[in-house]
């Protein structure tokens, strides 16, 4: 009985400890930022905290409650972007609550950021205007001048490093220096917009990447990983699409359990158990879908073909939490073994980032020229069209000139009359 009488004073005395740190959550500041019709905002706080986000309408707002917290004696907020105002109450529940009044309607969204280098926790809110957003991309007046919109996932980040070389290189980097490379080369390419779900070394939940892909209506999704094994001997690329019924092989099963671990950092679930239930309920099966998947997985693997080793020479499909949920073609690309002491020397080489980012944006290009071509048509009727040549340069590859000029290595070949990649310095390439 005794033990029993020590247990239950050991869980009292720590619900005290719990509740007391739930009360003693402070909003340390708030950080405003605008850009175009996005605004991010952040609190500074001085403890993990439990919230809650929705928004209103008549008159538009976005409403936080922070469960047990209170804002700081003097802060406030420089009025930006969507912002007009902020207004702040303590509730009775024990939630402060704050209200930042908007200049039009906008979409929501929320995360948040583990203590990092000398920042602490943060609460991250961006909020983008769906209005505008929907002028831009789905209402736009004709069809030629759509954007394509390609979501870049760099996998981990933050806190999850992911695979670690043994040369000490972090997944996370490697493949976040890649996604912007591959974001420049995107940009760059009429009627194409890429949308990166981090462009900064921060943790965001698996679930997460996957709504904030779905909130801007992107067309594809490209999910970018290093892979890793217990000995260092694989090297290569390998291309991966949704599984339902499992693996394609041991490896995939192997990737799939080290990816999906993302949001199980130090045992504990950092995923929104709601959505994930929900995407296990998602029907997944739309063959267009995924056989679109598919397809895109090949144009990316072949383009990587031209960049180095093929650790799988066919599209693999493992069951990754990732692509689940979405409902547009996804695909996980790991960019090479990490753990391969060549290929880790290779990653980390800004070169060779560059060539990876060409191969994905080729292969991209060559999936958007077929399912899309209205974009790439408009773009050549406006004096970019049939009758173009290009000189090679030292240093260029035929996967690269296709990309840089919006069309596939295939027809690139077909046009020259190529049987194969290997082109000199000097010669002219006709441009279909």
């Amino acid at each position: 009985m005794s033990s029993l009488i020590r247990v239950l004073l050991a869980c009292t005395c720590l619900l005290f400890v719990l509740t007391g740190q739930a009360l003693a959550v402070t909003v340390e500041n708030v950080r405003v930022w605008s850009e175009d019709d996005r605004t991010r905002v952040v609190l500074d706080l001085s403890a993990e905290a439990e919230h809650r986000l929705f928004t209103l309408d008549d008159p538009d707002r976005v409403v936080i409650d922070v469960t047990g917290g209170r804002l700081a004696d003097g802060v406030d907020a420089t009025m930006r972007g969507l912002l007009q105002g902020m207004r702040s109450a303590n509730r009775d529940s024990g939630e402060l609550r704050l209200v930042f009044d908007l200049s039009g309607t906008a979409r929501a969204q929320s995360f948040l950021v583990k203590p990092n280098g000398d920042q602490g926790h943060r609460l991250v809110v961006d909020l983008q205007h769906s209005e505008k957003r929907r002028q831009t991309v789905r209402s736009a007046p004709s069809p030629d001048k759509r954007e394509f919109v390609v979501a870049i996932d760099p996998g981990h980040g933050g806190r999850d490093p992911g695979a670690i070389g043994p040369g000490g290189t972090q997944e996370k980097m490697v493949v976040l220096e890649v996604a912007k490379k591959l974001a420049y080369l995107l940009e760059k390419e009429p009627g194409i917009r890429p949308l990166l779900i981090r462009d900064t070394d921060t943790f965001v939940p698996l679930a997460e990447r996957r709504e904030k892909a779905r909130s801007s209506e992107a067309d594809i999704f490209i999910s970018l990983h290093a892979d890793a094994v217990a000995n260092g001997g694989p090297r290569g690329s390998s291309v991966y699409t949704l599984s339902q019924s499992g693996a394609s092989s041991q490896a995939a099963r192997l990737v799939a359990q080290r990816e999906n671990a993302a949001d199980l950092i130090g045992g504990v679930s950092l995923s929104d158990k709601d959505d994930l239930v929900r995407s296990v309920l998602v029907d997944l099966s739309r063959a267009s879908t995924q056989q679109a998947s598919i397809e895109l997985a090949a144009d990316v693997l072949t383009e990587l073909s031209q960049v180095g080793p093929i650790h799988k020479r066919d599209v693999e499909r493992a069951g990754f939490v990732v692509l689940q949920s979405l409902d547009m073609p996804s695909v996980l690309v790991e960019l090479a073994f990490i753990s391969n002491p060549v290929e880790e020397r290779q990653l980390r080489s800004p070169d060779h980032q560059w060539d990876l980012a060409r191969a994905v944006a080729g292969g991209v290009a060559s999936y958007r020229d077929r399912h899309q071509p209205a974009t790439r048509m408009a773009s050549a009727e406006s004096g970019n069209g049939s009758g173009r040549e290009h000189v090679v340069r030292r240093g260029e590859t035929l996967s690269g000139i296709a990309q840089k000029h919006a069309v596939s290595v295939r027809e690139l070949r077909s046009a020259n009359e190529l049987n194969g990649d290997r082109i000199t310095v000097g010669s002219k390439l006709r441009i279909p």
